[in-house]
């Protein structure tokens, strides 16, 4: 048998672009591919920060796990407490809940998310697991799944607890996961304006925190933050068309400096680097030469999705190409590995993906089998 390598994609003669690391005023900050996990831009990136009001996208994270396995409802109705009332009475972002309020899940989660409320962060955290305490350890066990090193939760919050630290690349992380497995609930990130119907008053519109969101630039998330100690910090996401970068800067002097300079992170991903789909799990399909198949071709696929990001000044070098020792013989059961996928940049292996049969191959009867490999010795054709 032959071994096969068969170019998938290469790029020539496409302009190279200069990439100079955008100058970020910030304490720390970390610039991430959705689809690729490529780190496009790191600053300190595992400094320890006081993730502030960021910590809210945990509490929600755990109120979405809980209605996604229908454990929870939004219709719930929770108790507001004297100790969540507290907090609307002490000079933080709140919704503005009352004691004894029954307050739904729904309402609660948009206080959380729109108006930043850190009442309404206690009385979910009370109503969900009894306590902000035993709410903390769930939110440091959900940390520790999805691969936050660098984390702990001691409130759900945010304010000030010198105990409640955590990494812009924690916080990208925690991001993603957000975004990956609860599109229908991060939907409210985008809102921009929620009303509370407040018992004894009026009702209180608040604008949602994120300055980016009013910006229409596709910005549709995540979290804005701010303590004293750690000043401004902003976790954000944009979508343009099918890709999605998301930034997590922190240690900002100003508001003004953490919309602008978020912004400008962005922007420079989108700017400088390209994301291109590799393989998409059971979708991508390649096709194989077989011999002494009941088929002159047999699909394969990966078992996951793979992206790639790159600077656009080396795309030039980007190559993808499929290999094989072939033909295929059969016969071949469906999910057999039977090739690679190779993708390298300047000759050097970036990654190596295997591919398997997302077909079953049938060995042909003796006697074709027979007239096939007596023309391949006479023509040489399989």
């Amino acid at each position: 048998m032959n071994k096969f390598f068969i170019t998938i994609f290469l790029y020539l003669n496409l302009i190279a672009f200069a990439v100079a690391n955008p100058n970020i005023q910030a304490r720390t900050g970390i610039l991430m591919d959705y689809d690729s996990e490529e780190i496009l831009f790191e600053l300190d990136p595992e400094a320890k920060i006081y993730p502030a009001s960021m910590t809210k996208i945990m509490t929600s994270i755990i109120a979405f796990d809980l209605l996604k396995k229908n454990k929870l409802s939004l219709d719930d109705l929770f108790t507001v407490s004297e100790n969540a009332w507290r907090l609307s009475q002490s000079g933080y972002s709140s919704m503005f809940i009352m004691i004894n309020d029954q307050v739904s899940v729904e309402n609660l989660l948009k206080g959380i998310i729109i108006a930043s409320g850190n009442d309404a962060c206690v009385a979910l955290a009370e109503g969900i697991a009894g306590s902000e305490e035993n709410f903390a350890e769930m939110m440091n066990e959900k940390a520790i799944e999805i691969g936050m090193t660098s984390t702990n939760f001691t409130n759900s919050s945010g304010i000030n607890d010198p105990d409640n630290i955590s990494t812009v690349r924690d916080i990208a992380i925690m991001s993603k996961y957000l975004i990956k497995n609860y599109p229908k609930y991060y939907e409210l990130f985008k809102e921009k304006n929620f009303t509370w119907d407040r018992t004894g008053g009026d009702p209180i519109k608040q604008g949602n925190r994120n300055p980016l969101l009013y910006k229409n630039v596709g910005v549709d998330g995540v979290k804005t933050g701010y303590l004293a100690v750690e000043k401004y910090s902003l976790a954000s996401s944009m979508k343009k068309k099918d890709r999605r970068l998301i930034a997590v800067v922190s240690g900002f002097a100003t508001k003004n400096l953490r919309s602008s300079e978020s912004l400008k992170l962005l922007n420079w991903g989108y700017r400088n680097t390209n994301t291109f789909e590799v393989s998409k799990s059971n979708e991508t399909i390649f096709e194989l030469e077989t011999w002494l198949g009941d088929r002159d071709k047999i699909k394969v696929t990966t078992n996951e999705d793979y992206y790639i990001t790159i600077n656009k000044k080396s795309i030039r070098n980007l190559e993808v190409v499929l290999k094989y020792d072939g033909p295929i013989v059969a016969p071949i059961q469906k999910g057999e590995e039977i090739a690679s996928l190779i993708v390298s940049s300047k000759g050097e292996i970036i990654k190596e993906l295997p591919l398997y049969s997302a077909e079953n191959l049938k060995k042909v009867n003796f006697f074709k089998s027979l007239v096939t490999s007596i023309n391949y010795l006479i023509w040489g054709d399989v």
